[in-house]
């Protein structure tokens, strides 16, 4: 079974800055790219920003500049930097990572329950 845990998210006042983490548990043979999706009430869920397995980066317009995603291989940790935060950034946050597992050998997509952050004054 594989499970992944996040932590950090809170509450911060604009221009502020947080950090996310995740770490993926479990019966891993592989894992592939992982990322950071968020969902805002009302809104769909949108992809933050992503790593694949040798560091290769993607961000949303939207946070570039702003918010830096970075992984440990050795750890199976991924955490999201985020500086400068807007009341905008507001959302739950949800870790993502295209796993494949040991048990079954299959691939897939896995999801933390989520973390919420809250830009506010």
């Amino acid at each position: 079974q594989v499970q992944l845990v996040e932590s950090g998210g809170g509450l911060v006042q604009p221009g502020g800055s947080l950090r996310v983490s995740c770490v993926v548990r479990g019966s891993i043979l592989t894992i592939y790219t992982m990322g950071w999706y968020r969902q805002a009430p009302g809104k769909e869920r949108e992809l933050v920003a992503s790593i694949s397995s040798d560091g290769y980066t993607n961000y949303v317009d939207s946070v570039k500049g702003r918010f830096s995603i970075s992984r440990n291989n050795a750890e199976n940790t991924v955490a999201l930097q985020m500086n400068r935060l807007k009341p905008e950034d507001t959302a739950v946050y949800y870790c993502n990572g295209n796993i494949r597992a040991i048990v079954g050998g299959n691939r897939a997509n896995y999801w933390g329950q989520g973390t919420q952050v809250t830009v506010s004054s």
